[in-house]
């Protein structure tokens, strides 16, 4: 029979392995529509100058971030578009292993489906927060029917908010105008919030109704100096478009991402005791237990609407414009025409070219505040409770184009749209060095397996076998496999097109003629190669991406090289499809596994 000793002895070790005492805190925080150049340290590790080659940028608070940590310069993001590259963050797969491709619902129900980052955080005994953005559009079934399946136990996000009146701009299905009900609610109406509470609706729908006065959309677009885009050949109106420069109706930190920051800190604030976010309550960060949160800040997707101190001080700077060059347009891959045919800049005059640049960077600089701010009453908490700490900060979901290929907005595989940085500070200095750069490439995949192994998960054990990246701690160690290149693939906008980037040339293509899952999945395979639209540009010689060479023969033989790996990877290693159908209500899955180890991470050229 055991001493009591020694039973005591194995009690305590099995207690200490049930603690949280060694799991840290993790903050994630997440940008949208972020280019890397608003950065100056990014600038400055992959140039040698601080400023964007556009113009001034300011951003004090990341940039200490990374004097703290270890910042991951060459990260790329797997889709250009918002809801799949989160979903490649929070499930740690690729588009094509996930089969989220665009902005389609899905479900947790199809077989080959695998918990969020948020649920398997929660296994490993952490409580769970986000505010804000989300864009992780999964739903769950009962019934034969979508329902929505929250994946963070609170979960503030923005229309909240807005329905508190905590924000100064809003989007929302309107069922009541000043007190009365509609008999049919009006959707995805577009409001400002004045720092009274009032609701300034954009909406001459609601004029025509009398529900508000005539003129008043119009002289709201006026009050906060609106710049509208509409995209193709339509005229941009005061109700329609997207805001793509003006000014807050709030001061600095009353905005929406003013609140998300606020409200985090509300939650940390408020331990072991309930807060009020409005009219709502909800409860405080529980102390006992080690806590996983994640911020979405919207900034700088649009509206781009930075308060006015922060717009006045931009407006003092000229910025250099990139143009679009007929040689560029005519050797651009059709796919990527069409996107930036549909978000054409240069029906725009050179002042609305420079006030949508100089607000752009103004709202960067006022987001990079708010995260200063989320950041020391994170890292303050963590230190009292003396707990271990860990920011995972993501440099935008992706990048924005301001008039880069003659075109903003997003959804191509141009580096400025997917080029997105990492920096990662932890109490742990041996694993996050202060002011390292990893020069190796990165990718967002790799957000998921480096918060779980911080959390204590075996990522070798079966249970995360699905798990397509890699622990970023590793990266930094060296211990890690080095990666030749990065893919990714979208369906948004330009169509299905995939991409593989090595350090010197990126190539992407066509991957089916429609978008129609489980039908064509290997088209490409056989087709023949000026039907797969390819796109090949040679950084060494042309850093900008502005001289597609898919077709000189002078690269044929890599271009080959690229488009065969490719296609192994995304078209034949293990990869699904699934017609989630409008709701998220699709369970079909389609494989296709011709190549299966393809992807190697090798590939000398």
């Amino acid at each position: 029979m055991k001493s009591l000793k020694t039973i005591l002895i194995i009690l305590s070790f099995l207690f200490i392995g049930k603690t949280y005492a060694q799991q840290p805190n993790v903050l994630y925080i997440l940008t949208d529509d972020h280019r890397y150049d608003a950065v100056r340290s990014f600038n400055k590790m992959l140039t040698g100058n601080e400023m964007s080659e556009l113009g001034y940028v300011e951003s004090p608070q990341v940039d200490k971030l990374t004097q703290m940590g270890t910042t991951f310069i060459n990260t790329y993001c797997q889709a250009q578009g918002c809801a799949p590259s989160r979903a490649s963050m929070h499930y740690g797969r690729y588009p094509f292993r996930s089969g989220i491709y665009e902005f389609e619902y899905h479900n947790n129900i199809a077989e080959h489906t695998q918990p969020t980052l948020p649920e398997q955080m929660a296994k490993l005994g952490y409580q769970t927060f986000h505010v804000g953005k989300l864009g992780v559009r999964i739903k769950t079934l009962k019934d034969g029917k979508s329902k929505p399946y929250p994946i963070y136990q609170t979960d503030i996000d923005f229309r909240t908010l807005a329905r508190q009146g905590l924000s100064e701009w809003g989007s929302d299905w309107i069922r009541e105008v000043n007190g009365q009900k509609l008999k049919t609610p009006m959707q995805n109406v577009s409001f400002f919030i004045t720092p009274d509470g009032k609701r300034e609706y954009l909406s001459s729908e609601m004029e025509s109704m009398g529900l508000q006065k005539k003129g008043t959309a119009e002289a709201t677009m006026k009050k906060y100096d609106l710049l509208r885009f509409k995209k193709g050949k339509q005229k941009a109106y005061y109700e329609n478009g997207m805001i793509v420069g003006g000014v807050s109706p709030r001061e600095a930190g009353k905005t929406r991402d003013g609140y998300y920051t606020s409200v985090f800190q509300d939650y940390i604030i408020n331990g072991d005791k309930p807060f009020s976010v409005g009219e709502l309550t909800y409860d405080g960060i529980n102390t006992s237990k080690p806590v996983f949160c994640h911020i979405g800040y919207d900034f700088p997707h649009t509206p781009v609407l930075p308060p006015s101190d922060y717009r006045k001080r931009f407006k003092k700077h000229t910025y250099k414009v990139p143009e679009l060059t007929n040689d560029e347009y005519e050797t651009m891959a059709k796919q990527m025409k069409v996107q930036v045919d549909k978000n054409f800049t240069d029906k725009f005059s050179d002042k609305d070219k420079q006030i949508m640049i100089q607000d752009y960077f103004a709202f960067c600089a006022y987001g990079d505040k708010l995260i200063g701010d989320a950041v020391n009453t994170f890292i303050e908490y963590s230190e009292a409770q003396k707990q271990e700490w860990m920011i995972i900060y993501v440099h935008g979901d992706h990048g924005w184009k301001l008039n880069e290929h003659g075109a903003i907005s997003k959804f191509t595989p141009w580096r400025i749209d997917s080029h997105n940085p990492i920096v990662v500070v932890s109490s742990d200095k041996k694993k996050y060095p202060a002011g390292k750069v990893v020069r190796e490439f990165t990718e967002f995949v790799d957000v998921a397996p480096t918060a779980l192994s911080a959390a204590g998960a075996k990522l070798n054990n079966a249970e995360y076998n699905y798990l397509d990246g890699l622990d970023l701690a590793k990266v930094a160690n060296g211990s890690a496999p080095v990666r030749d290149y990065v893919i990714g693939e979208s369906h948004a906008v330009t169509g299905p097109r995939a991409f593989i980037r090595t350090k010197d040339y990126v190539f992407s293509m066509k991957t089916r003629p429609s978008k129609k899952r489980g039908e064509n999945i290997e088209w490409a395979v056989n087709a023949n190669y000026s039907d797969l639209d390819p796109a090949l540009y040679d950084m060494r010689k042309d850093p900008n991406e502005t001289n597609n060479v898919a077709f000189n023969a002078e690269y044929k033989a890599i271009a080959k090289a690229m488009k065969e790996k490719l296609i192994n990877i995304v078209l034949g290693d293990n990869r699904v499809e699934i017609n989630w159908e409008k709701w998220g209500t699709g369970t079909e899955v389609y494989k296709s596994n011709f190549a299966p180890g393809a992807h190697d991470y090798k590939l000398k050229l």
